[in-house]
């Protein structure tokens, strides 16, 4: 893994703050794209390495407002 180049901490942590999004954003588009495929959520929860009780609990809500 490659160092971070900044040594100030207030730098590093906005990165991992900005990435923790960007991955929620990806995850959110490809879990409803798995879903309108036909994916379980047992199929998805393995997918990302989770249970199918947790991925529905953090993304059954959005499927139900569509």
């Amino acid at each position: 893994m490659e160092r971070v180049r900044s040594a100030d901490p207030a730098t590093g942590l906005r990165a991992v703050g900005a990435l923790h999004r960007l991955a929620e954003r990806v995850e959110v588009e490809h879990v409803a794209k798995a879903r309108a495929a036909g994916w379980s959520w047992e199929d998805i929860g393995d997918a990302l390495g989770v249970t199918r009780q947790s991925v529905h609990a953090k993304h059954g809500k959005r499927e139900r407002n569509v």
